[in-house]
Formats: structure tokens, C-alpha cells, sequence
């Protein structure tokens, strides 16, 4: 993962989803932002690489306005819980290769109800791969 690399993904702390939104429409300096939402510059900093509302003076100090900077936390939280990938069947999430895999030899389990158990192998690092599903919202249940 590239520093400069805006598009790259990284983690916003819960303590900053939930402190930005109390942030004044106002300019901040960087240190005055960090300080509020309680992370260290270098952080804030590390936004700034990757995207985040700022501007800079003449004399080349950062402002941040606070509103701007709270649709931006915002944003980012938003982008994250948006699935990119509806697994299909056959297919899981590999913790270790951290990707969506087409599982090698799954086996499908009933567990109870309209509830089933696919167990199979991740085809690039070989790892057990675990994935849950339920009839009815996807294909009909393979017999097994």
C-alpha cells in the first residue's frame, strides 16, 4: 500500500466517526484538528496524502475546515461498508489472501432452518475457507 496512493485503503479510527461530526465550520490548523479528534498530526497528515480537505497559505501553513472535514470522514466511512462483491456460489473470502476466491472442493452443509455451512479450499494458499449462506437469498441450495 503506497502512501501517495489516494485510492489505497486505510482504516479510520471509530473515536474520529464519531468526534468529526462535532467539529465547528471553521478553519483549523493541523495540529488543532489532531488535537480534537484525538490522533497524532503525522495521521492527519497521512490523510491529507490520501485526500482529506485542506488548504494551504501563502506562508504554506495547512487549514482544515471542519465541515468539509467531517463529509470527508463521512465519505470514507460510507466507501467502506459498501460490499464491491456479492459472493456468488462456489466462491468465499480468503482471510489470508484477504480476496474474493472460487473455493476449491466446497462442501455444503444444512445447518438448521434456511440456514447452510460451505466449507472449502482456498485455491492460492490452500487455507480452509469458511462461508455461511441461507436458502432464498441467493440459488437454490445444492443437494449434499
Amino acid at each position: 500500500m503506497s502512501e501517495n496512493n489516494p485510492s489505497s485503503s486505510f482504516k479510520i479510527p471509530h473515536l474520529v466517526i464519531v468526534k468529526a461530526p462535532g467539529l465547528l465550520p471553521m478553519q483549523y490548523t493541523a495540529h488543532e484538528i489532531a488535537e480534537e479528534l484525538s490522533i497524532p498530526e503525522s495521521t492527519l497528515r497521512d490523510w491529507f496524502l490520501r485526500g482529506a480537505p485542506h488548504t494551504r497559505d501563502e506562508r504554506s501553513h495547512i487549514w482544515v475546515n471542519g465541515q468539509q472535514f467531517a463529509a470527508w470522514v463521512e465519505d470514507q466511512r460510507k466507501s467502506k461498508h459498501r460490499s464491491p462483491h456479492k459472493l456468488k456460489e462456489g466462491e468465499g473470502y480468503c482471510l489470508r489472501c484477504n480476496q474474493v476466491v472460487l473455493m476449491l472442493d466446497p462442501t455444503i452443509h444444512h445447518i438448521k432452518g434456511k440456514l447452510y455451512h460451505t466449507k472449502g479450499k482456498c485455491p492460492t494458499c490452500g487455507c480452509t475457507i469458511n462461508r455461511g449462506g441461507r436458502h432464498g437469498r441467493t440459488t437454490e441450495l445444492p443437494q449434499g
